[in-house]
């Protein structure tokens, strides 16, 4: 068998050549890419600060002064930056996101603050508070990273990307990377074994020895590399070459499809290891997701009172029947519960049910886009996801959470056994992972893999983020796609 392929014994080395240090270096096309994205990063900074400091100048209960020489404060924001690690992650990830980064503007902005306060403090007697513009470049940060990300993925080239592995791995990658409207990057081929049972068509340009070759021949910019069952010792090997060869690469861990990024990494004597959290939510926890979720509904709930008075009011003058649709759902621990919506089809819609089994598009589960039974104000309602808001009084009272796993009708409950039944640790959640991906879209061998992710590396700030992505996934209306049996 030919050394430095994935089959190899762990114990072998490949007889792969060696790059020379002095063609250790990135392709061109991701050389300019990382250039641009720090560019564009660092100029929405730039915007960021100065039009915070601006700004924070013309509230009404600020005294801040707003200094002519603000430009000697840019460098300082900037070297914070980098300091954090805020203008080098993008380069290591395919999918560029600013939310991930959050926890780190707001440090920096704090800092930042902190520094400009201090300086007016010497110069203007008292100075301002410092959390008016905290707050403010905080959201301003966000927002000018996020704008410059969005345009810079959509002007870029296209990232070419190599996946090491087999031939189901790689029509994954490419699912994966065509449905994620945040990553820019395209399955040039694979490396791998020359011959492949489950082969779907994709593009082999060689075996795992020959990857300098088709790394340089097909100006690859970034490697996949998918483990395989045969061990470990083989892909780091393969590691050591792409990295040598000057691209990027991206791993697919199969024990991360278990864990997760819930880990802490330990220092035995030199050896380090994984500190690997226990699935599920601590009793400390649940109180801090419990009184998160129901400061939010209350809020929630108060504001949006008169859109819920006008929905009711329309459905009831629109269509004959309840205002509410009730389904049993499958909630935490497998206790079941009746899950509220607006009714948005007509009543009676569940007997006629069998009139539409042949439209079912996401066996063995019941959905359908354009439902016919869908009346005319369900579908404005579904189409704004406007239909979900008496979940609300579903949170309230327990049953679910505002973020949590898809909550299941009994007989799609039943498809489930074993470790996918550990979902159930949490309560289901109005929203969730899968509803960021386009809920129809996600198959459900991936949603049971998205939910036991979550309950795995649950923490509060996940719970935001995936909130904060649900706002513009609403707006964009990608949600109408979502379509239960009936409502």
């Amino acid at each position: 068998m030919p050394e430095g392929t994935l089959s190899q014994k762990p114990a072998a080395a490949p007889t792969i050549a060696e790059p020379r240090l002095d063609e250790l270096a990135l392709p061109q096309g991701a050389r300019r890419r990382d250039t641009i994205g720090r560019l564009a990063l660092l100029a929405a900074d730039m915007a960021a600060v100065v039009a915070s400091m601006f700004l924070v100048t013309l509230f009404p209960f600020s005294d801040a002064v707003f200094l002519a020489w603000v430009i000697a404060f840019l460098p300082l924001f900037a070297l914070l930056a980098k300091m954090a690690g805020l203008y080098d992650r993008d380069q290591f990830v395919l999918h560029k996101t600013t939310l991930d980064e959050a926890p780190k503007l707001v440090a920096v902005a704090a800092i930042f603050a902190l520094a400009v306060e201090g300086v007016q403090a010497i110069q203007y007697t008292g100075g301002s508070h410092p959390l008016p513009l905290w707050a403010l470049l905080t959201v301003m940060l966000v927002a000018t990273r996020a704008a410059a990300r969005f345009v810079t993925v959509r002007t870029a080239a296209t990232e070419r990307v190599l996946v090491v592995g087999d031939a189901p791995t790689t029509t994954l990658v490419k699912r994966k990377l065509t449905g994620d409207p945040g990553v820019n990057a395209e399955v040039i081929g694979r490396v791998g074994p020359d011959s492949d049972p489950e082969d779907l068509g994709d593009r082999l340009l060689g075996r795992v020895e020959e990857l300098p070759v088709v790394l340089e021949e097909h100006r690859i910019e970034r490697v996949v590399v998918a483990p395989t069952h045969q061990g470990g010792e083989d892909v780091v090997d393969v590691i050591r070459l792409a990295t040598a060869c000057g691209v990027r690469v991206a791993v697919f861990p199969r024990m991360l499809e278990v864990i997760g990024t819930s880990v802490e990494f330990d220092d035995l004597g030199g050896q380090m290891l994984l500190g690997v959290r226990g699935l599920g939510i601590s009793p400390s926890s649940r109180v801090l997701k419990r009184t998160f979720d129901t400061i939010v509904t209350t809020a929630g709930l108060l504001l949006l009172s008169p859109v819920v008075v006008v929905v009711a009011v329309a459905i009831k003058l629109t269509s004959p029947g309840p205002v509410l649709f009730r389904q049993t759902r499958v909630g935490r621990n497998g206790r079941e519960f009746q899950m509220l919506k607006f009714r948005t089809m007509v009543h009676g819609a569940d007997e006629r049910k069998h009139e539409v089994l042949d439209l079912n598009q996401a066996a063995p589960m019941f959905k359908i886009v354009n439902d016919p039974r869908t009346t005319r104000v369900g579908r404005w309602l579904r189409r704004r996801s406007l239909d979900e808001l008496p979940q609300l009084f579903n949170v309230l009272r327990g049953d679910m959470s505002l973020v949590g796993p898809r909550p299941l009708i009994p007989d799609e409950d039943r498809l489930f056994s074993g470790w996918q039944r550990r979902r159930y640790h949490v309560a289901p959640g109005i929203t969730g992972p899968w509803q960021i991906l386009g809920s129809s879209r996600v198959p459900m061998s991936d949603m049971v893999k998205i939910d036991y992710l979550y309950c795995a590396n649950w923490s509060l700030w996940l719970d935001a983020k995936i909130l904060a992505r649900t706002i513009p996934y609403v707006l964009s209306r990608r949600s109408a796609e979502y379509t239960s049996a009936s409502r």
